[in-house]
């Protein structure tokens, strides 16, 4: 068990993926980032998707990085925690191609 989230532009094509074990509080987070509580099912997600709009991804990075705002940060590269570099990741590639394609959707696993 645990969760296996995944970021899909509208090619139906993997964009991002983030994989947290069931016992790790980090899921939490990127749920918390997308406010999508109603996707997570404790040890992992319900299995659903759902779109996401530009707002709503700019919304997550925004609150991203106020959460590491006490790490100076340009590229996943310069965080040390291997869940916030997954994080970052798959926030920044939904980001782009919401950017590109006015909205993501995400697969909660």
């Amino acid at each position: 068990m645990g969760h296996d989230i995944y970021g899909i532009n509208k090619n139906r094509e993997e964009i991002a993926y983030a994989r947290f074990s069931m016992g790790n509080p980090n899921a939490t987070l990127l749920y918390r980032l997308l406010d999508a509580y109603e996707y997570f099912a404790g040890v992992s997600g319900t299995g659903e998707m759902a779109s996401f709009s530009l707002q709503q991804m700019e919304e997550a990075w925004k609150i991203f990085k106020e959460y590491n705002k006490d790490v100076s940060f340009h590229s996943e590269d310069e965080l040390e925690n291997w869940d916030e570099k997954q994080i970052y990741k798959f926030i920044h590639n939904c980001l782009t191609t919401a950017q590109k394609e006015g909205s993501v959707r995400v697969y909660f696993g």
